[in-house]
């Protein structure tokens, strides 16, 4: 094997995106940010989009930055639900819709009318969130036929970009899992929820695994950019699953948490886990590599602390994590908590207000500063923690004995500390990049490099830094875990979990 392999993953993200290069001995992995280019959502009149052809030359930015370096191969990963059509000319026919758009308010109601619920998850074993593909491709049948009539392909975000660097039209199956349109029994598209629901199947592409050479950089884009056209690769190219494929994880005793603006926690099956007792504590079957699938739940995550900052930052406080973090350390203890998933911090606009609100609303003392705002999120989301990682032990009836946690949020050190303490059970934290480390070695086991996932995460586990948490104050973390499961709303706010069951 040469010395040193070099790999890009680029690295879509709701706040941000990446173009990083990994440096690869066949020992160790090193990972360079090249560029860093802000995603979020573009509103316009009353839709709030992502803005893909600035992303697009973002990326090339990125690669300009790397055209001194011997490439092996390219790779994309984002998140899952959104998407783009592309017409039989090949051209975008609108910007990707951003998930937290109100268009899909009422849609998975409108759903029901035609597929029962019950259905709906037998036929994909799916959570139910009206953010998925599924309500989306369901709005514009309703509200935009014309747009679907002219569609000729329909693909994911991460899909999306492989597209426009490689021109070749395909799904990865992790991404393809996602959108609630995928049926993991059948291994493809539910032909049947998509006829029911008029939606054309002939959008939907041609799904490939992870770890697939689905083509090379375009020639304009290689001349352009001075590089060769290098192989492009559909790696784990759903963010979470390039994530999980870089746990450094072993046994069988494990669950993953991917912190960041979602946290998605769960655990690795051998195949999709679809009853009646995952139907209703509203898990989901998601694709992963090695013919795996990610048992998990999706929790609102850190955006809640992000729509905070940007909050207070709009009146022109500048307010960087390290000093929040300080400020939640010195407030009170369990001051008060909030249901993480509730539907009213599901969209952009004011967080300190509505975390107040939703206080004031379950007759709880309501928090006034900054400090014990965020020290509700954080101790709030350690509780969701404990509460899904229980119902994970309880479905699959095995213990888990460790909780690995990988992406930005194990920067926030109380933070892991917290869920350690909430969970009763050691904590292991690291890597930050697991998403660009999991992209890149997924690139490095299709090239030949490695031979398996079990390699890969050893790789992981001699290139990073991990540190370990375990539990303290266990006795006053329990009572307060019994108070937050017993916090109730009063009637003038509803839970998101009832909104997608009813």
């Amino acid at each position: 094997m040469a010395k040193s392999k070099n790999y890009i993953a680029v690295d879509l993200g709701a706040e941000s995106g990446r173009v990083i290069l990994g440096k690869f001995d066949g020992k160790k992995i090193v990972l360079e940010e090249k560029h860093r280019f802000t995603t979020g959502g573009t509103r316009l009149n009353n839709t709030i989009y992502w803005d893909a052809i600035n992303f697009f030359n973002e990326i090339k930015k990125g690669l300009q930055k790397c055209n001194n370096s011997k490439i092996s191969a390219i790779a994309f990963d984002s998140w899952g639900v959104d998407f783009g059509l592309i017409d039989k000319n090949n051209h975008l026919l609108e910007n990707p819709v951003h998930y937290r758009d109100s268009r899909t308010d009422g849609m998975m109601e409108e759903c029901f009318k035609k597929v029962p619920r019950e259905e709906v998850f037998e036929r994909t074993g799916t959570q139910f969130m009206q953010i998925n593909t599924l309500y989306q491709l369901l709005w514009m049948r309703i509200n935009q036929p014309y747009l679907l009539k002219s569609a000729d392909c329909l693909l994911p975000i991460a899909a999306l970009f492989s597209y426009f660097f490689s021109g070749e039209k395909t799904s990865e199956f992790t991404l393809a899992t996602t959108t609630q349109c995928y049926d993991p029994l059948k291994n493809g598209w539910s032909n049947e929820i998509l006829e029911k629901l008029d939606i054309p199947r002939k959008i939907m592409p041609q799904i490939v695994n992870p770890g697939t050479v689905t083509g090379k950089l375009m020639p304009f884009i290689a001349k352009e950019l001075k590089i060769p056209q290098i192989p492009v690769i559909a790696t784990a190219s759903h963010d979470t699953a390039a994530a999980v494929a870089a746990v450094p994880a072993e046994g069988n005793n494990w669950a993953f948490l991917s912190s960041g603006t979602w946290s998605l926690m769960g655990c690795e099956i051998s195949s999709p886990l679809i009853n009646q007792e995952v139907l209703k504590n509203n898990f989901t079957n998601e694709g992963g590599v090695n013919n795996t699938f990610r048992f998990l739940k999706n929790i609102m995550g850190l955006w809640l602390v992000q729509e905070c900052k940007r909050s207070w930052e709009s009146h022109g406080e500048e307010l960087p994590y390290s000093a929040l973090t300080k400020e939640t350390e010195k407030a009170k203890a369990f001051l008060c908590f909030i249901d993480p998933e509730d539907v009213s911090f599901l969209k952009p606009g004011n967080m300190p207000k509505k975390i107040q609100n939703y206080c004031r609303k379950t007759n709880q003392k309501v928090p006034s500063d900054k400090g014990s705002i965020m020290r509700c999120i954080m101790e709030s989301l350690a509780f969701k923690y404990r509460q899904v990682l229980e119902k994970l032990e309880e479905m699959r009836q095995r213990r888990i004995d460790v909780l690995h946690i990988v992406g930005g949020g194990i920067q926030n050190k109380f933070l892991c500390q917290l869920t350690a303490n909430a969970i009763k059970k050691s904590v292991i934290a690291g890597p930050v990049e697991a998403t660009a480390a999991g992209n890149i070695l997924v690139q490095a086991i299709a090239t030949g490099e490695l031979s398996s996932v079990k390699q890969a995460r050893e790789i992981v586990g001699n290139s990073f830094e991990l540190i370990r948490y375990e539990p303290e104050q266990t006795d006053i973390w329990e009572e307060a875990y019994q108070r937050y499961k017993n916090h109730k709303l009063n009637g003038s706010g509803t839970p998101a979990h009832y909104i997608r069951r009813n």
